[in-house]
């Protein structure tokens, strides 16, 4: 077999797949005054829930090449925003308006120490007088960047 014969028998390299777009978003919005280790903690805390309740959001388990195996993550970037407390409270009735999914966190849990303990804090403040803190929202891409007017991307 010729060097030219085995060139064209030789198995093609993959076209570059198209890359993968999103018709969701899933969003965070931060409030500008918090600590590094706030914004850490409240990202966290506001996203966690999303899998459960849209596991659609969840990509495939990971696995290095030795077999190892590991945790599956979101299938989407999570996109951080910053505002300022009145940016929060305009997002969370632009979010409650849409009737979008929604998580939120308040500075009262930063006080607490357990799971029923902030269900309970935020239980005992009405929706206007929330002091909000951070904000997660999910759906459409436009019905999520509308929510978040105002918001920019977190440094």
């Amino acid at each position: 077999m010729s060097t030219h014969e085995a060139a064209l028998e030789a198995p093609k390299a993959p076209e570059a797949e198209t890359p993968v777009r999103f018709d969701t978003k899933i969003a965070v919005l931060l409030r500008e005054d918090l600590e590094t280790w706030q914004r850490l903690n409240v990202t966290a805390f506001l996203v966690s829930g999303l899998g459960k309740e849209f596991p659609e959001v969840i990509g495939e388990p990971y696995e290095d090449a030795d077999a190892v195996g590991y945790l599956p993550m979101f299938r989407q970037p999570v996109l951080v925003f910053e505002g300022t407390k009145e940016t929060l409270k305009n997002a969370h009735a632009r979010v409650l308006s849409r009737a979008l999914p929604r998580a939120l966190f308040t500075s009262d849990l930063f006080t607490t120490g357990n799971d029923r303990d902030n269900r309970a804090a935020v239980r005992a403040v009405p929706t206007a007088e929330l002091d909000l803190v951070g904000l997660a929202v999910y759906g459409p891409k436009n019905a999520v960047d509308k929510v978040l007017k105002g918001a920019r991307m977190h440094p």
